[in-house]
């Protein structure tokens, strides 16, 4: 236990950014202090990426039993056990805290239960005590926005956070925000039988996608009933006796029992001496350089505290990239161009790379290839629909990666590969994929670049 004196790093937060940085510290040699208030593992283990995927795959199994008989088999859907669903949703996240605290214990890296705030450009303080640090790393993460005007009242008007917690299904919702967030829950509720609407500002699902990966997602989700306000800005919302009553900008009303708030997270940094100390903060976000270091020399911030990719897996490789630069190690800037990202909706949305609207606004001379599924063996036995898009430069390199369709965030890995290492289409068209798998549509699509397709039309 590290109770007085000064320590090599202190943290803020015990997230995926301030575990990943504490966990490779140790590792390094250093001693580390971490504050976190609540538990150790932050949004993602919490109230996010786990938790969420877990009621995915329970909404996976309800779909599959409601299919059964397109497969053969004779099989009757009766209902949804919430209370059952939310035992096993909490013992995932329950084996997998247990897991992270032991091997935090196991670097010998001090845990200190409690609220922290930055005192000093080497000082964080937590429930009175001091704790001085050659370097400081805030890593305090995110919460879910609000607009203004619109109350969350944890019943009716609801954000990821409650909605985790439902103690049943709901006849319908509305949900505000179409990115990762409201597409996922959107898919959990319309499998368990609720009657949901999407309310979406922008023109597409999943805006930030590809065009037409978010048409592919759109197309299915028509097909499974959910109801889509797109291009439809958020006016205001009344209580009912029965739930809430949406109004849009122009007039138009829609009715549900909850309205799910999933337009994004905000960082935390109010209030916890942040600017007080010099650390330059902007719209809340802190500001940091290629390296994650801020304003202040001997600060750092990593996560959804600064103004990158809001992903765990991104928050990981900042607070890895932090402790091995403190530790005087060679670092690389991340390349978040190059950072796969996936939407767990049924289907999936997976990409890796840039748009090709973003590789013409950047000046290249851009070529590109989709591959439909309807022609992928793997892809018709699970009875999935869907396409794998690939954006390339002219008689240059792979500049992005775009699928839909069930199970291709499993087949994102290869495709970071292919961006990362700027792999030519010709190149990843020699390589065999095995077949039959999802796999095959990832070559399919880079043979059809490389002017020899096998199964697509030329």
């Amino acid at each position: 236990m590290t109770t007085a004196g000064t320590v090599d790093l202190v943290i803020l937060g015990g997230g995926s950014g301030g575990y990943a940085a504490a966990l490779r510290a140790s590792e390094l040699g250093m001693t580390v202090v971490m504050i976190e208030k609540d538990k150790v593992g932050g949004t993602c283990l919490h109230r996010g990426c786990i938790p969420t995927k877990a009621l995915l795959h329970s909404a996976e199994t309800v779909e599959a039993v409601k299919d059964a008989a397109h497969f053969g088999v004779n099989a009757t859907f009766q209902s949804v056990d919430v209370a059952a669903v939310n035992t096993y949703k909490n013992k995932v996240v329950e084996g997998l805290y247990k897991g992270l605290t032991g091997l935090v214990k196991s670097r010998s890296i001090e845990v200190v239960q409690g609220t922290g705030k930055v005192v000093s450009p080497t000082a964080v303080e937590v429930d009175g005590r001091t704790i001085e640090a050659k370097h400081v790393l805030l890593a305090t993460g995110s919460v879910p926005r609000s607009l203004p005007g619109l109350e969350i009242d944890g019943t009716r008007v609801i954000t990821s956070d409650q909605a985790l917690d439902l103690d049943h299904v709901p006849a319908s919702a509305i949900v505000l925000g179409a990115g990762a967030i409201g597409c996922e829950f959107a898919s959990v509720w319309n499998a368990f039988g609720s009657e949901v609407t999407i309310v979406e500002a922008l023109a597409h699902l999943v805006p930030l996608e590809e065009e037409s990966s978010s048409k592919l997602l759109e197309r299915a989700f028509r097909k499974k009933g959910i109801k889509q306000e797109l291009s439809a800005r958020f006016q205001s919302v009344t209580p009912t006796a029965t739930g809430v009553q949406v109004t849009l900008e122009g007039g138009k009303t829609l009715d549900a029992e909850v309205l799910l708030v999933a337009i994004g997270r905000g960082p935390v940094s109010e209030g916890l001496g942040y600017e007080q100390v010099g650390v330059e903060v902007e719209r809340g976000f802190v500001k940091v350089d290629a390296y994650c270091q801020t304003s202040v020399p001997t600060i750092s911030a990593v996560g959804d505290l600064i103004p990158t990719l809001q992903l765990a897996h991104v928050g990981f490789a900042e607070g890895i990239l932090v402790a091995e630069r403190l530790a005087g190690l060679p670092v690389t800037p991340v390349d978040y161009d190059g950072v796969p990202r996936i939407t767990y909706s049924h289907p999936e949305v997976a990409s890796v790379g840039i748009t090709s609207k973003q590789a013409t606004e950047r000046g290249y001379d851009v070529i590109e290839a989709t591959y439909d599924l309807a022609g992928n063996g793997r892809a018709k036995i699970l009875n999935t629909a869907g396409a794998v898009k690939v954006v390339a430069q002219k008689d240059g390199p792979v500049l992005g990666v775009h699928m839909v369709g069930e199970r291709v965030g499993d087949l994102i890995a290869e495709a970071q590969l292919i961006i990362n290492w700027e792999a030519l289409p010709a190149e990843v068209a020699q390589l065999i994929h095995p077949h039959p798998t999802m796999s095959e549509a990832v070559g399919e699509a880079h043979m059809v670049l490389a002017g020899k397709p096998l199964h697509a039309h030329s």
